[in-house]
C-alpha cells in the first residue's frame, strides 16, 4: 500500500494495524482511509449525512465536518474551472433566494443574492452583497417598499423568460436546497457550490451509474 502523504510505494504494517511510510516515516490508518473514501463516495452520490453516518459507523458530527470539507473543495474546484472557461461565458443573471417557508415582507434581510453565469451548458455562481451589507434599513418603510417593488419585478422577469441553462439551474437549486433546514449565511455559499457542481456534472454522473 502506498503512502497517503508522499505516495511512496512501500509502507509496512505496525503492531496496531497502522502503516508507516518507508520514506517520510509518517503513520496512517488504512481502515480510516477506507472509511473516508467511502464517505466521500457517499457524498458524491448525494447521500445525506445521517445515512452516511449509518453506513460508515462514523459519528454524525464527524460526518458533518467531512461534508463541510467536501463542499469547500467543490467551491475551490468551481473557481478553478471558471478560471479556465471564463472566456466562454455567454450569459449571466442575478437571483434572489428566500426559503419558501418565509414571508418576503417579513424576512427581506434573510434574502440570499447571487449572480449566475453560464458557459457550455454549465453555470458558475458568485455571491452578491447581503441586504444588511448594503445598509438596507428594514425598519424604514420607504426602503422596504422600494426593495419589494424591485423583487416583484425581478420575479416576474424571471418567470416570463424562456428556459435556459441559468433558469434550469435556479429550478434545480430550489429543489436541491429544500432538503436542508436552516442553512446559515456563512455556509450558504458552500451549499450553492455543491448544487452548482451537481448540476454541471449530472449528465456525466448519470452515464457513470447506468453503464
Amino acid at each position: 500500500m502506498k503512502c497517503i502523504y508522499c505516495e511512496y510505494p512501500y509502507t509496512y504494517q505496525l503492531a496496531d494495524k497502522q502503516r508507516k511510510c518507508g520514506k517520510c516515516k509518517r503513520k496512517f490508518s488504512p481502515r480510516k482511509v477506507a472509511r473516508e473514501k467511502k464517505l466521500e463516495s457517499l457524498f458524491l452520490e448525494g447521500c445525506n449525512a445521517r445515512e452516511a453516518s449509518r453506513q460508515t459507523t462514523m459519528h454524525i458530527a464527524t460526518v458533518h465536518k467531512y461534508y463541510e470539507n467536501f463542499r469547500r473543495s467543490l467551491a475551490l474546484y468551481a473557481d478553478e474551472m471558471y478560471k479556465r472557461n471564463s472566456h466562454r461565458v455567454t450569459g449571466y443573471d442575478e437571483y434572489l433566494y428566500l426559503p419558501k417557508s418565509l414571508n418576503i415582507e417579513e424576512a427581506i434581510d434573510k434574502l440570499q443574492h447571487f449572480l449566475t453565469m453560464s458557459y457550455d451548458n454549465k453555470v458558475y455562481n458568485i455571491m452578491m452583497p447581503h441586504t444588511r451589507d448594503i445598509h438596507y434599513d428594514c425598519e424604514d418603510e420607504q426602503s422596504k417598499k422600494l426593495l419589494l417593488k424591485y423583487l416583484k419585478f425581478n420575479k416576474v422577469a424571471k418567470l416570463t423568460k424562456a428556459q435556459s441553462t441559468i433558469t434550469k439551474f435556479w429550478d434545480y437549486f430550489e429543489t436541491f436546497i429544500c432538503q436542508y433546514k436552516g442553512v446559515s449565511d456563512a455556509h450558504f455559499i458552500y451549499y450553492l457550490k455543491e448544487a452548482e457542481w451537481r448540476f454541471n456534472t449530472q449528465n456525466l454522473r448519470q452515464i457513470k451509474y447506468t453503464t
